[in-house]
């Protein structure tokens, strides 16, 4: 199931509505949908180098817009809708560790949404649900999304601009494991902190 929803995202790179695919992409990934933007995102702004700063606007806001309704449905409708989506998914046990270990500690939330956002550790799902059933400040989640996800989406486009082609293996088999281990370094990092702040 996995490997036919990565390759129907990939052929609508090709499209003349890519564009809007991506925004529909991006948006759905921040709160219910298991494959990343990123997918979409990369051969079309191969495809196009002068218009990835422009994939990467619309990949930011549909995917901050997408994170809103994560944590609307967090907030809002925890037991109704987001559980089952975290169940389909298999992330649910995740979430609950993270949701045990947050006791509304915004910080460590804005730790976990700024890792998420840039490395998908965890999935950016499971944060934004987290941020709304823990009632985090939506304005300061919102500001956290934006910097966490632009900042993804203009690095890519940067790197593509400046480096094309050559770049998209090194893209897709290790920039996502470099910034996993700088996450993973700032996330032990706050963790640590947490401990010692106790």
């Amino acid at each position: 199931m996995l490997r036919r929803l990565y390759d129907w995202t990939m052929s609508l790179a090709a499209r003349k509505s890519a564009e809007v695919w991506l925004a529909v992409i991006a948006f759905v990934e921040s709160s219910v949908f298991l494959v990343p933007a990123d997918v979409l995102f990369l051969p079309m702004a191969l495809a196009k180098p002068e218009r990835s700063y422009r994939y990467a606007l619309i990949a930011t806001v549909a995917s901050v817009l997408g994170g809103i309704a994560g944590w609307a449905l967090g907030h809002y409708a925890y037991e109704a809708v987001a559980r089952p989506v975290l169940e389909f998914y298999n992330k649910f046990e995740d979430f609950e560790r993270l949701r045990n270990s947050i006791h509304e500690q915004w910080g460590f939330l804005l730790l976990l949404l700024v890792t998420s956002g840039l490395a998908h550790l965890p999935p950016i799902k499971v944060v934004t649900i987290l941020a709304g059933v823990i009632n985090m400040n939506l304005g300061v989640f919102i500001i956290s999304a934006i910097i966490a996800r632009g900042a993804r989406f203009m690095l890519l486009a940067w790197l593509l601009r400046r480096y094309g082609e050559p770049i998209r293996h090194f893209v897709e088999k290790r920039l996502g494991q470099i910034v996993g281990i700088g996450a993973g370094v700032l996330i032990t990092l706050g963790i640590a902190y947490k401990l010692l702040a106790h």
